[in-house]
């Protein structure tokens, strides 16, 4: 196989919301099994009944974490993806890298976009709103300031207006893929310098109807919990960076590649082998990095032992070589979908920093 190497992008801070709580060490902690998660699906809002395991963010009330003050109707998505950028900026300008506010901070945005990876959104607030339409008395009395959560890029959005971001906004659904097609997706954005830093990441909310989709369908291991989080990172041309800490006193950390892989559903096993092999092998190649210099591997399989595991496994042996140290976040905040590959790169991070 042949492939160049990609100009690296430079993470310059990210914030993540998880079933371990608010931040990067609290992630870090749960990993090492230094910090419960939370378990209790009395955290998820309503009385709908919720089959179990599942894994919650705890405390997650918009006011709390944003001000009363035009929280109103935000859903849980859009909260989620809104505590969480709010992280990473504020790291920023902790780092001294952008201000907070003023015209200065403005300025340091004018060209700070954002891409989000989510399955379709709020699944409960379009679902809830739909089913409106029906049992509400006629003529239909829907609320319509529930209306604007129903849109798949709903939290994107929200991330630019409360903080002022004018660049480039996009959503990406594409199931366990969608947030590594923002990140790459982001790649090409900065290389064809259409936008000086973007906040990259993925959300998924937790919710009666997804977890009882996950339990109907039987596509979930029975013992593997329905999480939620949303991680996102504030990438940047690492050519021309100007940040050097992803946290207070980190030294830099680099995305060297991002790449894809599809494999038919025919004969899945074997097809599914040969294409991530391919996708690790080439994003290994892309990276510019020899494979004996992969130290650490994010995995991303639901459950230890299953028929994926060990195919995931076995393709990472065959690009590297050998089996590097692993981490499996999944264990920890349960299968996030869609955020799934934003979990996993926070919590690289987070297993580097500790």
């Amino acid at each position: 196989m042949t492939a160049r190497p990609v100009a690296p992008l430079r993470i310059a801070a990210c914030g993540v919301v998880s079933p371990a709580g608010y931040g990067l060490d609290e992630l870090g902690a749960a990993l090492h099994g230094r910090r419960p998660v939370c378990t209790d699906p009395a955290e998820i809002p309503g009385d709908e009944p919720m089959p179990e395991p599942v894994r919650a963010v705890p405390g997650l009330r918009a006011a709390d974490h944003l001000g009363r003050k035009g929280t109103r109707y935000l859903d849980r998505t859009n909260t989620l993806g809104l505590v969480a950028s709010m992280q990473a900026l504020k790291s920023m300008a902790a780092s001294g890298v952008d201000a907070a506010d003023g015209a200065e901070g403005a300025d340091e945005r004018a060209d700070m976009g954002v891409v989000i990876g989510t399955s379709t959104g709020s699944v409960r607030s379009s679902s809830e709103f739909a089913r409106d339409t029906f049992v509400e008395d006629r003529p239909y009395l829907v609320n319509p300031g529930l209306f604007p959560n129903t849109v798949m890029n709903s939290c994107a959005g929200q991330i630019a207006i409360w903080n002022a971001l004018h660049g480039v906004n996009a959503t990406f659904s594409g199931g366990q893929l969608s947030s590594l097609q923002a990140v790459r997706y982001a790649r090409n954005a900065l290389a064809l310098e259409q936008a000086d830093r973007l906040i990259t990441g993925g959300v998924e909310e937790l919710s009666p109807q997804t977890v009882w989709a996950w339990r109907q369908s039987g596509s979930l291991p029975a013992e593997t919990p329905v999480g939620e989080g949303c991680a996102v990172f504030v990438l940047e041309r690492a050519a021309d960076a100007d940040s050097a800490e992803t946290g207070a006193g980190d030294p830099p950390v680099e995305v060297l590649a991002c790449d894809l892989a599809y494999a038919p559903a025919p004969d899945r096993r074997p097809r599914l082998l040969d294409a991530l092999t391919a996708g690790v092998e080439r994003a290994v190649l892309r990276s510019g990095i020899a494979p004996d210099k992969v130290t650490l591997a994010s995995l991303s399989a639901a459950a230890e032992g299953s028929g994926e595991h060990r195919i995931e496994e076995r393709a990472i042996r065959r690009v590297l070589g050998r089996m590097p140290d692993t981490i499996r976040v999944k264990e920890v905040v349960g299968e996030c979908y869609s955020a799934s590959g934003a979990m996993q790169l926070a919590a690289a991070v987070a297993h580097w920093r500790r």
